[in-house]
This record gives C-alpha cells, sequence and structure tokens, in this order.
C-alpha cells in the first residue's frame, strides 16, 4: 500500500485499501508498484490521419513520454477531437469549426478530472485546437506545457515559396483565362509538402505564436517546424519540464496575467496576426477570469510596429521567420514594448528569453526603426453597420482601398456570394456583404477563404468584403469581419439591400451603411429572418447558447 503523498492529487486515484479497483486497472495496462507513487501526467494528443496539422503528432507524443519518464513522471496519453478548417470551405462542414474549440477544452476538462491527472502536456497544431488546450490549461489550473504541433514546410512552385490557400486563388485566374487548369493539379501536388500547420501567419501559426509568448511552451516552440529536430526536442524537453512544474507546484495561474495577454496580443499584432486572434485571446483570458476586448486590441495593435511581412500578407515565410530567429527574436526587438517580467514554463521570464535571442536575419525581422509600419496587423472598426464593431487584417490591404465606397451585393450565405463570384455577377467596386454567418446564425461562424480567395484570383482588386462571419488567416484585401451584432441577433447588417451604399474608411475606423434612419426602421419592422441552416444536434445547442463574437463567442 502507498505512503500518502498529498503533492499528488493522483494519490486519490490509487492510495488506501478501498483503491485496489484502480491499481489494479493500472497494474494491467503495466505500472510497476513503485510507478504508483510517481506523479500521473496526462498527454493530450489531438492525432488524427485526415490532416498534415495532425498526423505527426503521435510521434512528438513518443518524445514527450521519454521526457516525462526520464523526469520521473508516468505518462498517459488520450485523444480528442481535430477539425481541419480546409475541409469545410463554403460547405457545412465549416459550421463545426468555431463549435469544435468548445468540444476540445470541455473533454480535455472531463478526462483530466475524471481521472485526477497531477499535469498535463497538450499537443496539437491547427486553428481551432491551439486555443482549445490554452482555454482548458487556463481552466484546469494544473501545472501544464503547451506543445504546437509546427508549421509545415513552404511549398515550392515554379521556383515560388507559397502555401496551400493559394491554390484558392489559382481556380479565380483559370476561371479569367490567365492560367492553364493543368496548373492547378501541378499546384495540388506540391503546396502541402510535409506534416504540420497551413505554411503562412494564419490563425494557427498566429495561435502558436500567442502560445508561446503567453508563457505556455517552452522557447522556440512556436515556430520550430513540425519535422525538424528541434521540435523533438522541444517535445522531449516539454515533457521533463512537466514533471519539474508539478513538483514546484507551478499553475497556470502563476504564467497568465493580463500582462502576458498583452505581451501576446502586441507579438502577435508585430508579425501579421490572424483576425481569428480576435475570437481566441478574449476566450482564453476568460478562462483566467481576465476580460480581454476588442477595444485592447485595437490600442495595443494601433501602437506596436509591424515588424515580420509573413504570408499570405507578404512574400516571406513561417521557415523565414524560424530561421531568423521565431518569436524570441521578435520579442528582443519590440523589448520595450513587452513586460519582460512576465513568467513562463521554462523558468525564464520573457525579458530573460529575448535577452538571449538573436535576430539573425533583419530582412525578415525587421528593427523597430525600420518597421513596415508603426501599426500591427489588426484595426477594429465602429459605425452604422457595425455598433457592435468589426476587424479588419490591415496589414493586408492595399492602400488605395483602405477607404473605399460602393454599392451592396448582399447574400445570406457563402454558397450564393461565391456562385455570383463564379458567374461573375460581381462588379468592380462593389461591396460584398455575407449575412448570417455569425455565430447564431452560421451557425458556428464560418469563415469567409472562398469568396475572399477567389475575389483575389478573379483580379477584383477594388472590391470588399463585409461579413458577420469570420476570416481564414490566409485571407487578405479588405475583408471586414466580425460585424457585431451578427444579423441573427437583428445587427444592422441584416437590413442592408442590394444597392446600398457601404463606406469603409480603415485609417479612421468606421464602416457605415448610409441609408437613414427612418428607411433602416421601416426595413426593420418588416424583417424575418431565414430559417436556421441546421436544425437538429449541436450546432443546435451552441448556436442558442454561444455569445457574441466580441465576447469571444464563448458558450455560455
Amino acid at each position: 500500500m502507498l505512503t500518502k503523498n498529498p503533492a499528488y492529487r493522483s494519490r486519490e486515484v490509487v492510495e488506501g485499501m478501498d483503491r485496489g479497483g484502480p491499481r489494479a486497472h493500472l497494474k494491467n495496462v503495466g505500472l510497476l508498484n513503485d510507478e504508483l507513487k510517481k506523479p500521473f501526467i496526462a498527454i493530450v494528443n489531438t492525432y488524427n490521419e485526415m490532416h498534415p496539422g495532425h498526423f505527426h503528432l503521435n510521434d512528438l507524443v513518443g518524445h514527450i513520454r521519454d521526457g516525462i519518464y526520464a523526469a520521473g513522471g508516468v505518462p498517459f496519453a488520450f485523444g480528442t477531437i481535430a477539425v481541419c478548417d480546409g475541409f469545410g470551405q463554403a460547405n457545412k462542414g465549416m459550421c463545426y469549426a468555431l463549435p469544435s474549440r468548445e468540444i476540445i477544452a470541455d473533454s480535455v476538462e472531463v478526462m483530466v478530472e475524471a481521472h485526477r491527472y497531477d499535469g498535463l502536456v497538450l499537443v496539437g497544431g491547427c486553428d481551432k485546437i491551439v486555443p482549445a488546450l490554452l482555454m482548458a490549461a487556463a481552466r484546469l489550473d494544473l501545472p501544464a506545457v503547451v506543445v504546437t504541433g509546427g508549421p509545415m514546410f513552404p511549398g515550392r512552385y515554379r521556383g515560388q515559396e507559397l502555401a496551400s490557400y493559394q491554390t484558392k486563388e489559382a481556380a479565380g485566374k483559370i476561371k479569367r483565362g490567365l492560367l492553364p487548369e493543368k496548373v492547378l493539379d501541378e499546384m495540388e501536388e506540391c503546396l502541402s509538402p510535409s506534416a504540420g500547420s497551413c505554411s503562412m501567419m494564419g490563425t494557427a501559426n498566429s495561435m502558436s505564436v500567442i502560445a508561446e509568448v503567453l508563457g505556455l511552451t517552452l522557447p522556440g516552440c512556436g515556430t520550430a517546424h513540425a519535422v525538424e529536430g528541434k521540435k523533438r526536442r522541444i517535445a522531449k524537453a516539454s515533457g521533463y519540464r512537466v514533471v519539474e512544474l508539478v513538483n514546484q507546484g507551478i499553475k497556470p495561474s502563476d504564467i497568465l496575467t493580463r500582462n502576458s495577454f498583452i505581451n501576446a496580443i502586441k507579438v502577435a499584432m508585430a508579425v501579421g496576426g490572424s483576425t481569428n486572434c480576435l475570437l481566441h485571446v478574449p476566450a482564453i483570458a476568460g478562462e483566467c477570469g481576465i476580460t480581454i476586448t476588442p477595444d485592447d486590441f485595437e490600442q495595443l495593435s494601433s501602437t506596436t510596429p509591424y515588424l515580420a511581412k509573413i504570408n499570405p500578407s507578404g512574400v516571406q515565410t513561417m521557415k523565414d521567420l524560424e530561421d531568423a530567429g521565431g518569436v524570441p527574436a521578435v520579442m528582443k526587438e519590440l523589448d520595450d514594448w513587452l513586460d519582460g517580467t512576465q513568467k513562463t514554463v521554462s523558468g525564464l521570464t520573457i525579458g530573460e528569453i529575448a535577452a538571449e535571442a538573436e535576430n539573425k536575419n533583419p530582412q525578415v525581422i525587421r528593427p523597430v526603426a525600420e518597421a513596415y509600419s508603426k501599426q500591427g496587423s489588426l484595426a477594429i472598426l465602429h459605425g452604422s453597420l457595425a455598433p457592435g464593431g468589426a476587424v479588419v487584417k490591415q496589414t493586408a490591404v492595399k492602400p488605395e482601398m483602405l477607404v473605399h465606397k460602393g454599392p451592396a451585393r448582399v447574400f445570406n450565405s457563402e454558397e450564393d456570394a461565391f456562385r455570383a463570384l463564379r458567374e461573375s455577377q460581381i462588379n468592380h467596386g462593389d461591396v460584398i456583404v455575407i449575412r448570417y454567418e455569425g455565430p447564431k446564425g452560421g451557425p458556428g461562424m464560418r469563415e469567409m477563404l472562398t469568396a475572399t480567395t477567389y475575389i483575389v484570383g478573379m483580379g477584383l482588386d477594388d472590391v470588399a468584403l463585409v461579413t458577420d462571419g469570420r476570416f481564414s488567416g490566409a485571407s487578405r484585401g479588405p475583408a471586414i469581419g466580425h460585424i457585431a451584432p451578427e444579423a441573427a441577433e437583428g445587427g444592422p447588417i441584416a437590413l442592408v439591400q442590394d444597392g446600398d451604399m457601404i463606406s469603409i474608411d480603415i485609417p479612421a475606423r468606421t464602416v457605415d451603411l448610409l441609408v437613414a434612419d427612418e428607411e433602416l426602421a421601416r426595413r426593420r419592422e418588416k424583417l424575418v429572418h431565414p430559417a436556421p441552416k441546421i436544425t437538429k444536434g449541436y450546432l443546435v445547442r451552441y448556436a442558442r447558447d454561444v455569445s457574441s463574437v466580441s465576447q469571444g463567442a464563448v458558450l455560455k
């Protein structure tokens, strides 16, 4: 029988005469008597065989196991879901992508609490998975280390380094007769060349950067590529480190402070972070009892210099960013902008990590004095079309489209808008309005990547898009999302009609529907919402209980 050790909550499972059954089960799966006295460490493995962001994770989990054993812990891996947004583009599947974040976080909570683990390592690499794992770590507040799966290598096509989203832009060019159809087949063969998340500063890699700056990964993890030896070494070190955190009693609540979230937002804005950061950071902070609002993003982005122009905003790749020194090098350049006293799971502070870093390529990570601009990637807009706010990735907008006025072309789904684009029914200067795609109306707040990439491919550089849905990190151009309130909640976007003039002024932070209040009041009296797109299952409950996008679209 075990000697009582109050430091490990796993003792609740294995100590005492009445715990013979659990001990028998653990011996059945291979544990020795001495191992019953050691800390039990959960490895949350989001492996699946469907997409490259996660099909390599079993290998990383093996290295994490080795680290846990070496440090004197006992690892127990379990799985949870991992949705790839890429498969849901312009179909019903995308309705489930954002809602999957809540399922992942809840499932981790259930397993860890039910089995009374002492600490955990959380492994995942794509858009909703990384924020879900961060939410779970914050919620459980047990010693934890996150291992992000890492980007894939950039694809090489005819001498250019490209990412898979560019196949969609190519489809638009094929439609215009600018490329032969065989080009698409050629690109498909080479633009997803290795395991890892998509090779761009999309949501997956933006959130991996944020995880590192928050202090929940080891230094260098955020941009270490999926198939590199560095990622395997970080995985092993993470397993070792989590046992030390358990024995030292260091928890996420000792690391995640308001200033650590402010640091993370600043670094994300400096590298062109995705608009989806606006969804996920408030949700993670909320698990800590910390409130982060769109206004915080506006204030921080507008005062943080833009240092690294990674695709889709520029031509440099995630591999370029990694080779230049990754997140630590960005933090070094932003030293005066960050609170260097913030702690990390490594035992080092943010300031200490930055001090040890080197910017190995100032062409990729520019010094502040040579920043692309004095402002970061995101801008928060308000106005009569979005009284609750909206977001645009301003660093991905051409200067001539920062201010735009045009007639509305209104669609109640992305599929309808895409059909009009494909059939050349959109005119230069139009403002495409896609509504009933918010958290409730979608349901699930689908991303509009098919529409935005087709706009680029069709050469409609002077067409804007506004939506109560969201965008992929691959989106570029004047794409304004997160319009709040959403149409399903009766927001002004529900009242827009074809031909209404919409004014966008990103420098002034405004997006306005130029229709008289009296006319809008008449329209509201006659407003009838379309029937729900999904009428059974999880998404019915999700649509009923999800909060506003401005609060992170979390379940109430």
